[in-house]
């Protein structure tokens, strides 16, 4: 008996002895449909008609699962922002391309993109061959590069000059009536600064701090901002990756080292950046380009650099947090811990050393910084840097900061 063709939406009963009829798609009216909208039941067969067979349908039906997606996430304002933002830049490409039936470019294929509509996870073990290859063409070319809008450094907007603190180093309370205007103008993009006052440095330690504070400073915001550049300034996504990240770059962090100069901080640092583990995020220029960004946060004044100590202080204690629900060996679990919690005490101990410093000195360091980079320029130039090993080998020894 040949297979019914039905064309009207009332289910119906299949079963051993009536098998199933088939419906035609009620869009291209050419093949059969195998799949139905979930807001008015139309029935489709592929993207290109679902997407065509009522443009009211297809959005609402997309709002309503970012709604209830961000509802389920319960993220912050600053994540909805950024989600709707690519929504709506995604929207804008969508019409501003028509669609071209006849050149298939797309990377996945229509049973994939459906499966991500209806709401299932997908991973790279899901794919085809031929989803695989267009995939790593589409990676290895840029184009999915294009999605991710580049981060915008916060120490490089006008609204880091007008930082403020409280006189012991707290953040300050903004009244109610001026939330919605600071949310409007998008001040959290600058990292807030320690919710209780720093105390004064004589009663952490009972010796006067180290006159090497201020070149640790700047071995441990060149690793700050190197991470922050590297994540596209989100290192919440990867605390551990990210801390991670801060204790390779960094001799001080993350090698108990004690650099004595300026250009020994900055060598050890340009040497990481250049090495195989990184050479692939731009190698020396991107590290000489870190070298502006240090000399300009310097350049804010202490305001600026407890924030930003702050919220390095934040990502490994984040890290540590995270790195408990994570599986790994004890032996190597340990270890990093305690390399984070080492960390952490050392960034908490130069944020109240800075508190303590007067913008004139700060202001001093960085001129330093900005010197050493036209010398450090012409090693560049000769492919070799000043060597840093004895640096970090030789200081494994000695305790940067004395136990509280």
């Amino acid at each position: 008996m040949a297979e019914t063709i039905r064309t009207s939406e009332k289910p119906s009963n299949s079963s051993s002895l009536n098998p199933p009829s088939r419906i035609i798609c009620h869009v291209c009216q050419k093949q059969f449909s195998q799949y139905t909208c979930p807001r008015c039941n139309s029935r489709y067969c592929s993207l290109p008609c679902y997407k065509s067979h009522s443009i009211r349908c297809t959005e609402s039906f997309m709002r309503e699962n970012v709604v209830e997606e961000l509802r389920h996430l319960q993220s912050d304002d600053r994540t909805k922002r950024k989600m709707l933002e690519i929504l709506k830049r995604f929207h804008s490409e969508d019409e501003t391309e028509p669609l071209d039936e006849d050149v298939d470019d797309s990377i996945l294929s229509d049973d994939t993109i459906q499966k991500i509509l209806s709401g299932g996870e997908v991973n790279i073990n899901d794919l085809s061959l031929e989803e695989k290859k267009r995939f790593q063409r589409a990676l290895a070319s840029g184009e999915l590069s294009k999605m991710i809008e580049p981060w915008d450094p916060w120490w490089l907007k006008p609204a880091a000059r007008t930082i403020c603190l409280s006189k012991d180093g707290a953040q300050l309370i903004q009244p109610m009536a001026n939330r919605e205007d600071l949310e409007s103008d998008q001040p959290s993009d600058i990292p807030c600064g320690p919710k209780t006052p720093l105390p004064s440095l004589h009663k952490l330690i009972s010796t006067e701090p180290s006159p090497l504070l201020a070149v640790h400073l700047v071995d441990i915001i060149y690793s700050y901002c190197f991470t922050l550049r590297v994540y596209n300034g989100d290192w919440q996504s990867d605390a551990v990756g990210s801390a991670m990240v801060v204790l390779s770059i960094s001799s001080v962090l993350g090698q108990a080292g004690q650099p004595e100069t300026v250009q020994e901080a900055l060598c050890y640092c340009l040497e990481q950046t250049c090495s195989p583990a990184y050479r692939h995020v731009g190698g020396l220029q991107f590290g000489l380009a870190l070298v502006d960004d240090i000399t300009n946060l310097l350049s804010l004044g202490s305001p600026a650099l407890i924030c930003m100590l702050c919220d390095l202080q934040k990502m490994i204690m984040a890290a540590g947090r995270e790195l408990k629900s994570k599986k790994q060996r004890k032996l190597r679990k340990s270890e990093t811990k305690s390399k984070l919690k080492l960390a952490e005490r050392k960034v908490y101990f130069i944020m109240c050393w800075v508190h303590e410093q007067p913008n004139k000195a700060l202001s001093s360091l960085a001129a330093i910084v900005s010197a050493e980079k036209s010398s450090l320029m012409e090693y560049g130039g000769n492919k070799s840097f000043p060597r840093t090993e004895k640096n970090v080998a030789g200081n494994k020894g000695k305790a940067l900061i004395e136990e509280m």
